[in-house]
């Protein structure tokens, strides 16, 4: 069944949403599984996603100090970058339907504000990476870890987002895949979508997300006339 919601701004995830860097993100923590032997990667990669990299490298490699921390998320998040999967091919990639939506949501004629913006848990130095290795161009309003005191569950990184598109958060879509973003995003007071790309149905129906998608493939979105997004959304 499909339906057909506006929305005066969509405000993305990038990991799992946008692009898949799991490859990369497995072999990030087996590099750093060698810094680090007490870590379980099994356990970090079913806990882990959605989360900044500085609060999981505080939670599981115990690191607190401030220096060390930026340190080591920058080390981390330069291994996504340069991390391969098994077939040798590049550690992130667009996932289905990313094309299509970026394509539409840039239009030759330019509106006032924004109309999507990306607000992720990743470092600005690393979301441009990863987005650049996935041929996705960033937006104008974006959001990143740094840009934030408190990263997701908490509002902070969709209210900031909200406020660089110059609209209500109550007027956005958030997309996301991780359970903690879908909070983050309802506790914004956005209407969320959650797509299956990265948990179980089980998962992200726990964080009570508006709307369910198996991926952006089952989405459609296209700029209105007088700005804002229609989005048609097959659910699942």
């Amino acid at each position: 069944m499909a339906q057909t919601h506006h929305f005066d701004a969509i405000l993305f995830d990038m990991d799992g949403t946008l692009v898949d860097s799991t490859a990369g993100v497995v072999g990030a923590w087996e590099v750093f599984s060698q810094t680090y032997p007490h870590i379980d990667v099994h356990d970090i990669l079913s806990s882990a996603h959605g989360v900044r990299t500085v609060e999981n490298l505080r939670v599981h490699c115990g690191i607190t100090d401030p220096d060390e921390l930026e340190r080591e998320a920058e080390r981390f998040e330069d291994a996504i970058i340069t991390s391969a999967d098994q077939d040798g091919k590049s550690g992130i990639v667009r996932l289905p339907g990313v094309e299509e939506i970026m394509k539409n949501l840039r239009p030759g004629a330019k509106f006032p504000k924004p109309v999507w913006a990306i607000c992720t848990s990743a470092t600005r130095k690393y979301a441009n990476a990863a987005l650049s290795a996935a041929g996705i161009e960033p937006p104008e309003a974006f959001v990143a870890a740094e840009d934030v005191e408190k990263g997701k569950p908490a509002p902070d990184p969709y209210l900031l987002g909200a406020k660089r598109c110059g609209v209500d958060p109550k007027r956005c879509l958030v997309v996301e895949d991780a359970p903690a973003g879908v909070r983050s995003g309802n506790t914004a007071g956005c209407k969320t979508l959650a797509l299956l790309t990265s948990h179980t149905r089980a998962q992200v129906e726990a964080a009570s997300p508006t709307f369910i998608a198996k991926d952006l493939s089952s989405v459609s979105m296209t700029i209105s006339a007088n700005g804002g997004v229609d989005v048609t959304i097959k659910t699942e």
